[in-house]
């Protein structure tokens, strides 16, 4: 059951609240940003999600900067890997919750898009 609209969301909402998370394993945040900016006035879960999704790929840019300069005392190098199979992981984890049409909130992310 949704939190957000009180009703569960529709199969086409999951869907695509499950690609805002999925694609960001491989575009970044160009893709949540897109379904957001589409999807924001249509239909407040796939919004939500397309947004949590946003902030979640924002922090681990970041996250990569941050690891790019402490690269130089040799940190930096565990640190991208570390990075990346996070993405994977979380980013898979909200595709399955949101695809059952949960809501799903990344363990660490920067709210910056409210």
């Amino acid at each position: 059951m949704n939190d957000i609209v009180g009703t569960a969301p529709s199969k086409d909402d999951c869907t695509m609240a499950m690609l805002a998370h999925l694609l960001g394993i491989f575009f970044g945040f160009i893709p949540s940003l897109v379904i957001w900016l589409i999807k924001k006035d249509d239909s407040a879960y796939v919004a939500q999600e397309a947004r949590e999704a946003l902030n979640f790929q924002i922090t681990l840019i970041i996250a990569y900067a941050i690891a790019g300069v402490l690269i130089f005392i040799l940190i930096g190098a565990f640190l991208f890997p570390l990075i990346y199979i996070l993405n994977i992981v979380f980013c898979i984890i909200a595709a399955v919750a949101t695809s059952k049409g949960q809501a799903y909130r990344y363990p660490f992310a920067l709210r910056l898009i409210n």
